[in-house]
């Protein structure tokens, strides 16, 4: 029998309805342990260098966060990074087995796929990011922008570097991962399961309506390219390259770190490149053969051994005289 990605838990022998619930339960309580852990942390270190984590103060005091301050940086993008261990660690103890199922329908985390998406991934960015500060930006008016560097620029971009890779994954193993694949194993059809968790996304993120629109389209992608490849792959490619750009180009100037705006002409551009991302990745995909759904071959009948076709057991001879 064939599963596809959305419908993996399924695949599962002692797969039960109710227990992805019981998941959910204990991946909460393991994120909110971890991020009491790291909040409480991070509140001493304001106390013992009230100076260093000025900005972290106006987060607990004001409830303001500045992502331009790398204190609070790390602070907002390391908390997201939590889902990832917390979501790993309640599967291990709930199910579904093998744990890799989370990652793809191979049952591990395809490496040699992910490393072809990186390229098409860098490409599809590269170009529609480049097009729009070179062609949009002027046409709207914005003007040419320039790399500003400040006292804080290089540690912005090495905490981009080393913290949104585990933030875009942990997203990608909650949201694609462990969501499209509870909802799959109710539902059958994929677009429940690639529909009904981009509600979720999307308000997990502070934005106007234009905002949560970018966010939707990109989170649909996503979940139908997680679908349609049988793994997270490529999304959490899309995703991190996503991220990391918009927090690089940030720490630079030329972007807002602290938008929660969006607007129709970024909604345009988001959708170039998850159309043009999609495409590529699907035809990556065709040409390399890639397996996308788990077979699995029922189990080989017992077989039956007639008992009258073995010989007569030989009895032992008996002393009549005994």
């Amino acid at each position: 029998m064939d599963y596809a990605y959305h419908r993996l838990a399924r695949s599962w022998p002692k797969y039960k309805w109710w227990k992805s619930l019981i998941t959910a339960l204990i991946g909460g309580a393991i994120f909110l342990v971890l991020s009491i852990i790291i909040a409480v942390g991070f509140i001493v270190g304001s106390f013992l260098s009230p100076d260093v984590f000025g900005n972290f103060n106006d987060l607990l005091t004001l409830g303001e966060i500045d992502l331009s301050d790398p204190i609070t940086f790390a602070f907002a993008v390391g908390s997201i990074a939590l889902l990832l261990p917390a979501v790993i660690f309640a599967t291990l103890i709930m199910g579904p087995w093998p744990l890799g199922l989370l990652s793809s329908v191979a049952g591990r985390l395809r490496w040699g796929w992910l490393a072809r998406c990186i390229p098409i991934g860098l490409l599809v960015y590269g170009v529609v990011f480049g097009l729009s500060f070179l062609v949009i930006d002027p046409l709207s008016g914005a003007g040419p922008l320039s790399p500003v560097i400040t006292s804080t620029t290089w540690v912005l971009i090495a905490l981009a570097l080393v913290l949104t890779p585990l933030q875009a994954t942990a997203e990608e193993y909650v949201f694609r991962g462990f969501l499209m694949q509870t909802i799959g194993g109710w539902l059958k059809h994929p677009a429940w399961a690639i529909l009904l968790p981009v509600p979720l996304f999307a308000i997990g993120h502070n934005y106007d309506v234009w905002g949560l629109l970018d966010v939707s389209i990109f989170g649909v992608t996503a979940a139908w390219l997680t679908w349609r490849t049988g793994g997270l792959e490529a999304a959490i490619v899309a995703h991190v390259i996503n991220n990391t750009t918009l927090f690089v180009l940030g720490a630079v100037g030329l972007t807002d770190l602290n938008a929660d705006s969006g607007s129709p002409i970024g909604l345009l551009v988001t959708g170039l490149i998850m159309v043009a991302y999609s495409a590529l990745v699907v035809r990556a995909a065709n040409r390399s053969g890639l397996v996308t759904t788990r077979t699995l071959l029922p189990p080989e009948p017992v077989p039956v051994v007639d008992a009258a076709g073995w010989p007569p057991v030989e009895q032992p001879a008996r002393d009549s005289a005994g």
